[in-house]
């Protein structure tokens, strides 16, 4: 009896289930998150540098399911590529879960927390970066190349900026990056997601 091969369009919507339940993750972590403030605000000193980053994260992770169709594009699935699918939206549920722990009993408050978490919750936010240009490159080089000139300038600096962030604890800087990052994250997504194409 032969057996029958499948086709990448039959192994996508395979994959894009367990993408989602990664995703799905991620965002009960950060809406349950912001419940729990919601619920007692006056528990944990709030800090808008955590705040803007957890919505700048949530509009990411809406953006990363929006932007994953492109999958559908991949003709030659591997358990490798899949992986690292798979692996990319790991990093993104990790960033939601550096942004709200189970438990801050041992901090005074959210910017307490945050730049203690720093380190960690920006170097994963760097290697999202480096991630999202192999995410384009295994999408096929007509679509890389569509992005390509701007991955060249924005990945970098994004990176670096990254480094600047894990290294130090100066608020006006944090500040300044976040908020450049949620102006940029949103003119990225307008300008060049905006309709599925």
């Amino acid at each position: 009896m032969q057996e029958h091969a499948l086709s990448a369009h039959d192994i996508f919507p395979h994959i894009r289930v367990v993408m989602g339940m990664v995703i799905g993750l991620g965002v009960t972590r950060l809406l349950s998150g912001v419940a729990r403030i919601v619920q007692h605000p006056a528990q944990y000193r709030l800090y808008p540098v955590h705040l803007a980053w957890a919505a700048s994260l949530l509009l990411a992770l809406v953006h990363f399911w929006w932007w994953q169709i492109g999958l559908y594009q991949v003709e030659n699935w591997t358990f490798g590529t899949y992986l690292f699918i798979i692996g990319y939206a790991i990093v993104l549920f990790l960033l939601c879960a550096l942004l709200f722990p189970d438990s801050m009993h041992d901090y005074a408050g959210y910017e307490d927390y945050f730049h203690a978490r720093r380190a960690w919750f920006f170097g994963l936010l760097a290697v999202t970066y480096l991630l999202d240009v192999v995410d384009t490159l295994i999408k096929g080089e007509a679509h890389f190349s569509r992005f390509a000139q701007e991955y060249l300038i924005r990945t970098p600096i994004l990176v670096a900026l990254c480094v600047v962030a894990a290294r130090t604890a100066s608020v006006r800087f944090h500040v300044a990056f976040v908020a450049a990052a949620l102006a940029y994250q949103l003119s990225w997504i307008f300008r060049l997601f905006d309709t599925l194409n």
